[in-house]
């Protein structure tokens, strides 16, 4: 059903459809602001699953049932 579902040119009219939606001067304060955000979403991320890995050192080791 989906084979051929990423082709390049439909990238291509994606990337077009972006520029007419946005303009091409909002385009880059978008990409920024994205990038933030995953950088953000990321650190949190790594904070939880620390966070995890210290709470489970603290139960002895054991896996939660």
């Amino acid at each position: 059903m989906l084979r051929n579902a990423l082709e390049p040119w439909h990238l291509l009219l994606v990337a077009i459809a972006f520029i007419v939606l946005f303009g091409s001067k909002r385009l880059p304060d978008t990409a920024r602001s994205l990038g933030k955000s995953l950088r953000i979403l990321k650190s949190e991320t790594r904070a939880m699953r620390e966070e995890g890995t210290e709470a489970d050192r603290s139960e002895g080791g054991r896996p939660a049932a």
